[in-house]
Formats: C-alpha cells, structure tokens, sequence
C-alpha cells in the first residue's frame, strides 16, 4: 500500500469517525449539541482537523443526512420485500418509513428539517437522497392508479408520511393512533 493510498484511507476513517460521532451526539442530546468544538474533543482531534474535512456543522449535517438517506432508502425496500401483494407493501413501506424516523429522530431531522446544504429534488441532488425517494417510488408507482403519474403520487404520499411522523413525534397528534392512521392512508391513497 502506498503512503497516498494509507493517507486516503486514514482520512476515510477520520471523516467516518466525525459523522457517527456528530449522529450519536445529535441523537442523544440534540443537534444543539453538536459544535465543532464538542466534535474535535469527542474524536480526540482538532477543530483545524475536523475543518480540513467538513466547513462546519451544515456539512457535517449533510453528511448525516446523506449516510441516514441510504439507510431509510434499505429499510423502505427491506420491508417491502419481505411482504407479497401491493396493498400490503405499501402498508410495509408506511411502516418502516414511520419506523425509521422515531428510531432515528436526529437523523431524520437531518434528512428533512436541517440545512445540510444539500439540494433535493433537482438535477444536482445527491443520489443517496434521489435513491431514498426511487424506494419509496419502487413500492408506490404500482399503486397511483389510472392517470396518475407515479411520481406526484409518491411524492403525496411521502408528504402524508412526513406529517404523521413529525406530527406525532412534536405531540401533536397521539401516537397510540398511528396503526388507524397509516390504514387510513393506505385505504385512501393505494389504488390497487
């Protein structure tokens, strides 16, 4: 191995190490939490360090965001490969999506609600985050019904599950009801 390759690799790591310190960080104690300072001490390196690979906490939101995309994006398809029947995915993908933002709320924060500095829904969008969205399509495209184009219902239904998400995790609406909830949104929205 050549220094040049033990160096990348060696920055790999570092960069690797402040994104799951800054993700448990968040998700302990909230993304307030996280400042480049509290980062470079946790990892047991310096602010000029952790600067050499990310500007600051919006690009280390990024790359949580990027890393959290990835994750939902095998999640959504995990769940629904495992279910037969169209109705039953699309309830599987509700599942997991839910799922995965109460688990993960600092991630899915990261993802949806923070400036991370990264561009959705255009041509430069990361493909994390357009993959994310091609899992959701995967599963929903089958179910948009006659003259709806895929796309726009999946993007509808992705809005549905964001509310329900950030509307029970806020409080707002009782979490005891998400069952009757994501039934309802599947009776409603999947056209089969």
């Amino acid at each position: 191995m050549s220094v040049q390759e033990r160096k990348q690799r060696e920055r790999a790591e570092r960069e690797r190490l402040i994104v799951a310190t800054a993700r448990e960080l968040a998700e302990r104690q909230g993304w307030d939490a996280v400042t480049t300072r509290r980062l470079a001490e946790r990892i047991e390196y310096s602010q000029p360090v952790l600067y050499s690979h990310f500007r600051g906490k919006r690009e280390i939101i990024g790359a949580v965001a990027l890393q959290g995309a990835t994750e939902l994006a095998a999640a959504v398809r995990a769940a629904t490969a495992a279910v037969d029947g169209p109705r039953e995915r699309v309830a599987a993908l509700a599942h997991a999506y839910l799922d995965f933002a109460a688990r993960n709320p600092a991630v899915y924060d990261a993802i949806f609600e923070l400036d991370g500095g990264l561009a959705y829904a255009r041509e430069d969008t990361p493909e994390p985050l357009k993959d994310a969205f091609a899992a959701l399509l995967e599963c929903l495209g089958d179910v948009a019904g006659d003259g709806v184009h895929p796309g726009l219902y999946t993007e509808t239904f992705w809005a549905s599950l964001h509310g329900l998400a950030t509307l029970t995790r806020a409080g707002r609406l009782p979490p005891q009801d998400t069952e009757p909830r994501v039934r309802l949104l599947v009776d409603r929205l999947a056209v089969v």
